[in-house]
Order: structure tokens, then C-alpha cells, then sequence
């Protein structure tokens, strides 16, 4: 195996070329041996199979079912718009999710088309894609680096900020002491994708294609696929515990009917109807459309969403692992502070520099801002009057860690230099008054204390004649000042960070940058910061010690980050049980954000590949962002919840008519028809669901813990208050006015009822008291749904217009069934008298009342008067039983 950090005649040896290049024939020979030089893409599954699964869903085979039973009801018009839904849900679903091999399309756009490479001896210029091994590269400023490489002459500056996630610009040159523990801070390579921002050199070809540090995180995107969301998962298993449910009771009860005495042709009509009134023929369209509504409002505010989970998938998140630079800070330079004299040491960095502002602004980030503070200083110089007198110039050496220069100054020549305090306090001979060395190590202790990088300034005469080389020119130096800058946090992520700690979320920072200057701004936004661990001690923690170590309390700092530590940490994280949201901008994030459950990219300052890999986009590069798309994805799952709710609880007063008709063995008539039933689920419930979807977020909803990672859709007091409270009641109700009409007309049980019969008309008034007084009993639900625990009043009767609306168009539309002769014909309904309206008119607030009564005992309970805190033990509102916070 190839060592491209040997000295570079080995280099040259092992690789079979040398200062001339290879000749043409022996590259077209390597890259048909090595192939081409570009990222390989994984063949994905046909676009027919990915939508072919999405019509398979369990839900979606719900829907078929459901649409085969209306179709097989002679509801053709219901059975066509079951098939339209199933369509548009697989459709959408389909469109949505169809992310699978951007992340590395996305990574072949950081190759350059064409680059400069010796060959023959001679400058040519060659397509990136055919370089290979050996070849010899000519780098210049402004060129995208095509492979990686090792410089064997001259220097460049590097931007690396695609590969490391740090904005520092960095000098890579031959023959530089090469001290480095990771290849990636080599002084003496390069790699692909990463930008040419100053000097030229040559650069001798090593790796290509997959074998680059770029091909590498491109493999380790490929192998990481995409899991379930939590929702999806939730989804998933209710749909097929409906279809347990409505298979099992169907043929169940199929039998029992022909034992109670039914014919046939009853116990059929009898089973379809229990299919019927167990299968909610709205709840994929519902969630879908929640999710989607979601979507939208994240997207209002700064959030753009790929998959619709994702937003649930965010609002159960347990952990945000997020970067620091762009994400945290700015990711802009400022001088914070300065030591000493600031006038002269304005003057000092002003002209110390090779970076420049104003309309051709551009270079190293912290030479601009030493410039916009010798600006606002009053000491700002042209980048022409500082060139035109400056006589020499030492430039940044990662080796002498500082750089000088010698200009004229009113006339007389001065030697400015600006560099690391370690390196340029030694060659110090002169101090301010009052000013010694053991004072300044004191001082410059204190500044990177605070998480400040730090520079020393100095000064001295020069004289005319004398060699302007860094050895002649740093020596003998005036120390002036220390200069700290940062690169300050963003102004809101402070109350974010708040926000999320309410929420019960742990931050954990994952950056590039060193452990000082990252815990720092990790403590000025205000996270724990509890431990700094570098990245070579992670690297050296089994996968059991990792797990252990994110298991205890507290936030942590990770620093020296590689893109192989943080998939380990959103292992080990999603290991232990944790919802993983993972924040990055660089191409080094794309594996970490596909592997975790939901990866948050930067829209503004991130790379194209971070973008493809990530399932949420911040369009405003805020942290602050990601609370409110906590918020949303909280807020859209307890609608999720609602609705579910409120459609289950419609199940039991539509079940329970059947099982009268059974378990009488047909001496009570049937209470509903299985028209009324699709009437009922796909007529006057959809609007009021989807109306619950979007419902305001219940008070104190950032005030809980996050929910278990196991925790269902479905839970224990989900079912209770829908099928042993609002469900029973709602039966109750509705059961009792039908029998009320019956024998209000003179039915005993047995007597006939069928056309004809003298109480046919009475039966159908029954029936249509038992459809009428469902949607009443809707109605309560719908409102009794809009909370889980807190009371109806603290929210507002009519702070969702939506559901007014939906409950309105409700009342519309089972009126016109019970009313418009058309309707009736279809629907078997008729007109009801007036003390029949009057009978149903309590329903909504009966049940309603039952429900808030039971709210109302469990909020008196001790645990719901305290706010829950990720510090003590909460209620768990669903469980009824309190847990660990």
C-alpha cells in the first residue's frame, strides 16, 4: 500500500512516474486498469418497484380492501374515490422519498471538468475523470483540487472546509515538516474536492475516484440506507393491528351470525358491514395530509422538509448532535479583544496581511477580520498603498506559525510581524513598560481560556541593505499586543438552547475544530459542556465504552471530529435508545446525516452533499430553526394521535348495531346500513380529522420530556378514553334513540319490519336516528380530541376555525342524506320529526362532558401539577404512570 506522506522520491518510485509526468500511453493504460476517476454510483431499485411498494402499504391495502367493499356495496362513487386516494397517497409518497442516490450525484459535482497536468513532459490539459495515479498535477488559485495529491513543489492555500467543516484556510506546500497525527492535516497533501484559494505548485497524483478521502465518505454514504422513521414504524403497526382487528371480527362473527339464525345472504351483508365500520377509510389520507400541512409551515419558517416523516421524526428527537462553526457561531471572524497598544497594533495587522476588503474582498477569514478592526480603528490602508509599500513579505508557514513583512512607514522601514504567541514571543527582545514576558503568558492563558484564538503582534526598525528572509527579518522584535478573536455565537441560538432543554433534549457538539475554542461557545450558548473529548480518544473507546460514555449524564463536546467518529457517535446514540437529529454543512457530514434519524443540513453556507443526504434543510443555516421544527413535529404527532383517536372512537356505535342484529338473531333489525357506515368514514369524519391535523400546539407542549423512542401511536389511554369512554358512550347514545323511534311507533322485538311491514317507515326514521345520532356523537368527539389532558376552555372553543368548519360541513351533509329525496334513495334515510332532532340535539355535549370530566380527574392527580422537567420525574400522560425524566 501506497504511503503518499513518504519522502516524495520514494513516492515517485512506488508510483512509477516522475517530475515529467507519465506519458499518454501509460495514463490511457492505468485508467483502464484503475478506471476512472469518479465517485461509483450504486445501482438503486427501479423507479416501477419503489412506487409499487407505496400501493403495498398496510394502510394502502386497507384502502383497497375498503374500496373492494364499496365497489362490491354498489357504492361505485365511494369506491372510485377510495381507489383516487390510494393513488395520490402512493403518488406522493413516491415523489417525496425518491432521495436515494443524490447524496453521492451530489459529491461528483466537487470534480472540475478539466484540469492542468503535465504529461509528456509538457503542460496539458486533461478531463478530471481521466487522471490517474502518477500523474502530475498544476495547481492554481481558484481551481477546484481534482484528486488526491501530494505537493512535490511550490504552495498553495486550501480551503478545506468541505472535508473538515471548519472555515480556516490552510498552507500546504513541499517539503514541509510533516508532524501530523491525521492525513487530513497533512502539510503536505491535498485533497479532491477541496479549493485552490492562493499560490501555485505541483502535485503529485496518489489517489483517484473511490480511493480518495472524498470517495471514502461517498462509500460510506452509499452503504448507510435510509430507516424508518418512528412514525412510519407507528403507522405501520396500527395499520396492520386494523387489519387484525377488522379481518378477525368479519370472520368472526360470519358464523356466529348463521348460528344466531340468519340466512346467508344477512350474515354476509352482516360481516361486510363489521369490515366496513373497523376500517378507517381516512386515517392515510389524514395523516398524510398532517404531515403535509407540517411541511408548510416548517417551510415558512426556514425549514424545508424531503420526507414527510420527517417531521414527526424531528419532534421526538431525543439528542441533536450539531456542528459549531455556521451552526452555533456566525461562522464569521471578529476581534474580541486586544492587549496593549490598539492603535499600533491596528497599524501592525493592517499591514501585515495579504487579504483584502471592499469589491474584491477575499482571503483567510481571520486576516479579514483583523482588517475590519484596523478599519474601525481608523488605521485601514487600500490594498494598493499597502502593496506599493511594502518592500518584503514572509508569508504564513505552518512550520514558523507567523508572517512578516517590511514596509516604509512615513519614510523610514519597519518590519511588521503577526503570528503565533508560542513562536513570536521567543523572538521578542523589547516589552512595553510595565509589561513582562510572565505577564503576557498570563494574559494569553486567559484569552484561550475564554476560547479565543490568539495572536501576537511585534514590531522593530529595519535597516536598508539587510536580507529580508524570515530568519534576518523575525528576530530582536518590539512586542506590541495580543489580538483574541472569535467567531461569535449567533444571537439567537442562546434561547434556542433554552428552548431545548425545556424540552428534555441533550446537545452534544461535534466539530472539527479544537476542544478549547468549541467548549467555549459551547458555554456561551449556554450548554453544559460538561466533558471535551478529542476525537483520537474516541477512536480509541471500544463501541461498549463509547455507548457507556453517551449514556451518562451531561452534554459533551466532541472535538477533531472525522466523518467515521461521528456515524459511531449516532451509533452508539441510536445504540442507547435515543431519536438522533444531526446538524452539518460539509461533505464530511453526509455520512453522520444519513445515518441518523433525521440529518439537518445548512441551506445557506452547507455543501451540495450535505443538502442530498440530509432529510431537513435550514434555509437560514439557524439552529434556532431546529426548535421550532421540534415544536411542529411534537405538535403534528399529537394531532396524529387526535385524530386517531378520534376516528377509533367511531368504531364501537358502528360495531355495536351489528352485534345487536347478531346476537339477536335478527329479532332486533339491523340499527345501520353499511352505506351509512361509508357515509359516516368517508363522508362526514374526514373534514373534522383533517381539521384535527392541524390543531395549535396544547399549552406546556415544550415542557415535556421527549417521548420513548418505543412509545406507539397507540397507547393505553389512547384506547381507553376511545373505545371505553367516548366509544361506549357514543353507543350507548345512539343505540338508545334507535330503540327510543322503535317503540315510540309500537316494535316489540321479532316484529317485522321490511318494506311493506306497517313499521317500515318507523325502522327507517331508527335508522336514521342511529346515523344521525353517530355524526352527533362525531361532533363531541371532535372537541373532546382537540386536547389530551388539558382542559377544552384553555385552548379556545374556536381557536381551530378549521374544525368549525369541518363540524359545519358535517351538519350539511348528513342533513342532505337525511333530507334530499335523492339521498335518502340512495342512503335508506328520511326526514325526522322534530322530537327526533331534538333527542340527538345532547349528543355532542354528553360526550363531550365525559370526556372533560375524566381529564379533569386525572389533571387533579399530584403528578400534572408540576410542569414536567428533564431534571425530575414526569407523568407520562399517556400511560397514566409516572417514569424517570
Amino acid at each position: 500500500m501506497i504511503d503518499p506522506r513518504e519522502p516524495v522520491s520514494a513516492l515517485m518510485r512506488d508510483l512509477r512516474t516522475g517530475p515529467e509526468g507519465l506519458t499518454g500511453r501509460e495514463a490511457a493504460r492505468r485508467l483502464e486498469l484503475y478506471g476512472p476517476n469518479e465517485l461509483p454510483l450504486r445501482r438503486g431499485q427501479p423507479w416501477w418497484a419503489a412506487l409499487g411498494r407505496q400501493f403495498s402499504h398496510p394502510l394502502a391495502l386497507l384502502l383497497w380492501v375498503a374500496a373492494v367493499l364499496a365497489l362490491g356495496s354498489g357504492a361505485v362513487a365511494l369506491g372510485l374515490a377510495i381507489l383516487v386516494v390510494i393513488v395520490l397517497n402512493a403518488v406522493l409518497a413516491f415523489w417525496q422519498e425518491n432521495q436515494a442516490e443524490h447524496a453521492v450525484r451530489a459529491l461528483g459535482r466537487f470534480l472540475p471538468a478539466q484540469v492542468w497536468a503535465v504529461r509528456d513532459g509538457s503542460r496539458t490539459r486533461v478531463p478530471a475523470g481521466q487522471l490517474v495515479r502518477g500523474d502530475v498535477l498544476l495547481l492554481e488559485e481558484g481551481e477546484r483540487i481534482p484528486a488526491d495529491a501530494r505537493m512535490i513543489d511550490g504552495g498553495v492555500e486550501v480551503d478545506m472546509s468541505a472535508l473538515t467543516g471548519e472555515s480556516e484556510i490552510l498552507d500546504r506546500r513541499a517539503g514541509a515538516p510533516d508532524h501530523a497525527d491525521r492525513s487530513l492535516d497533512s502539510p503536505v497533501l491535498v485533497f479532491t474536492g477541496t479549493a485552490c484559494v492562493g499560490g501555485a505548485g505541483r502535485a503529485l497524483v496518489h489517489g483517484t475516484g473511490v480511493h480518495t478521502e472524498l470517495g471514502r465518505i461517498a462509500a460510506l454514504s452509499q452503504h448507510i440506507r435510509p430507516e424508518e422513521s418512528p412514525l412510519e414504524h407507528q403507522v405501520r403497526r396500527v395499520a396492520w393491528l386494523i387489519a387484525a382487528v377488522a379481518v378477525g371480527a368479519g370472520a368472526a362473527f360470519l358464523p356466529l351470525g348463521l348460528l344466531a339464525g340468519l340466512s346467508l345472504g344477512s350474515a354476509f351483508l352482516f360481516a361486510i358491514g363489521l369490515l366496513v365500520a373497523n376500517v378507517p377509510e381516512g386515517l392515510l389520507p389524514t395523516i398524510t395530509l398532517a404531515l403535509a400541512a407540517g411541511v408548510r409551515s416548517m417551510a415558512r419558517r426556514g425549514a424545508v422538509v424531503k420526507r414527510l416523516s420527517a417531521v414527526e421524526t424531528l419532534g421526538s428527537t431525543t439528542v441533536i448532535c450539531t456542528d459549531k462553526t455556521g451552526t452555533l457561531t456566525m461562522n464569521s471572524m471578529r476581534v474580541a479583544e486586544v492587549t496593549g497598544e490598539p492603535g499600533e497594533t491596528a497599524e501592525i495587522v493592517a499591514r501585515c496581511a495579504t487579504a483584502e476588503l471592499g469589491d474584491h474582498a477575499g482571503g483567510d477569514p481571520m486576516e479579514l477580520a483583523l482588517l475590519h478592526y484596523a478599519a474601525d480603528s481608523g488605521h485601514g490602508l487600500p490594498p494598493a498603498q499597502r502593496d506599493a509599500e511594502r518592500s518584503a513579505l514572509n508569508a504564513f508557514d505552518p512550520e514558523r506559525k507567523m508572517m512578516s513583512t517590511v514596509d516604509s512607514v512615513a519614510g523610514a522601514p519597519r518590519v511588521h510581524v503577526k503570528g503565533a504567541p508560542e513562536e513570536v514571543l521567543p523572538r521578542c527582545a523589547r516589552w512595553p513598560t510595565d509589561t513582562t514576558p510572565q505577564q503576557v503568558r498570563a494574559q494569553i492563558d486567559e484569552l484561550a481560556g475564554r476560547g479565543l484564538r490568539v495572536l501576537a503582534v511585534a514590531t522593530r526598525p529595519w535597516d536598508p541593505g539587510s536580507p529580508t528572509d524570515s530568519g534576518h527579518v523575525e528576530r530582536d522584535l518590539t512586542f506590541v499586543g495580543l489580538v483574541g478573536l472569535l467567531d461569535p455565537p449567533r444571537p439567537e441560538v442562546p434561547a434556542a438552547v433554552r428552548a431545548v432543554h425545556a424540552a428534555g433534549i441533550t446537545v452534544h457538539v461535534i466539530t472539527g475544530d479544537n476542544g478549547r475554542t468549541a467548549a467555549e461557545i459551547a458555554r456561551r450558548v449556554g450548554l453544559g459542556a460538561d466533558r471535551v473529548i478529542d476525537g483520537t480518544a474516541v477512536d480509541a473507546m471500544s463501541d461498549d465504552r463509547l455507548d457507556t460514555v453517551l449514556a451518562e449524564p451531561g452534554e459533551i463536546v466532541f472535538a477533531r471530529a472525522t466523518p467515521e467518529m461521528k456515524l459511531r457517535i449516532a451509533d452508539a446514540l441510536r445504540h442507547n435508545g435515543e431519536v438522533v437529529a444531526m446538524t452539518g454543512d460539509g461533505v464530511n457530514d453526509a455520512p453522520a446525516l444519513r445515518r441518523a434519524d433525521i440529518g439537518v443540513a445548512m441551506g445557506r453556507g452547507g455543501t451540495d452533499v450535505a443538502r442530498e443526504a440530509a432529510t431537513l434543510i435550514l434555509t437560514d443555516d439557524n439552529f434556532a430553526t431546529i426548535v421550532t421544527g421540534i415544536e411542529e413535529g411534537r405538535r403534528v404527532f399529537d394531532n396524529v394521535r387526535k385524530f386517531v383517536l378520534y376516528i377509533f372512537a367511531h368504531a364501537v356505535p358502528e360495531v355495536v348495531p351489528f352485534l345487536l342484529f347478531a346476537l339477536s338473531g335478527g329479532l332486533i333489525p339491523l340499527p345501520l346500513t353499511v352505506l351509512q357506515i361509508l357515509a359516516i368514514d368517508l363522508g362526514t369524519e374526514t373534514l373534522p380529522a383533517l381539521a384535527l391535523g392541524r390543531e395549535p400546539a396544547e399549552p406546556g407542549l415544550m415542557d415535556r420530556p421527549p417521548r420513548p423512542r418505543r412509545e406507539g401511536v397507540i397507547t393505553r389511554w389512547l384506547l381507553v378514553r376511545a373505545w371505553a369512554l367516548l366509544g361506549v358512550v357514543s353507543a350507548l347514545l345512539v343505540t338508545a334513540g334507535f330503540f327510543v323511534v322503535l317503540c315510540v311507533a309500537g316494535w316489540r322485538p321479532g316484529d317485522p319490519v321490511g318494506p311493506g311491514a306497517p313499521l317500515h317507515h318507523a325502522y327507517v326514521q331508527a335508522t336514521t336516528v342511529t346515523f344521525a345520532g353517530i355524526v352527533a356523537c362525531q361532533l363531541g368527539t371532535a372537541f373532546a380530541a382537540r386536547t389530551e389532558w388539558a382542559s377544552l376552555f384553555s385552548v379556545g372553543l374556536t381557536s381551530n376555525r378549521l374544525l368549525l368548519a369541518g363540524c359545519a360541513f358535517e351538519i350539511v351533509f348528513a342533513a342532505a342524506l337525511v333530507y334530499a329525496p335523492p339521498l335518502q334513495q340512495v342512503f335508506g334515510t328520511t326526514g325526522l320529526a322534530p322530537w327526533m332532532v331534538a333527542l340527538i340535539l345532547p349528543f355532542p355535549v354528553v360526550v363531550w362532558a365525559a370526556d372533560e370530566v375524566l381529564r379533569w380527574r386525572r389533571r387533579r392527580r399530584p403528578a400534572h401539577r408540576t410542569t414536567p422537567d428533564r431534571r425530575l420525574p414526569h407523568h407520562d400522560f399517556e400511560s397514566g404512570t409516572s417514569v424517570p425524566g
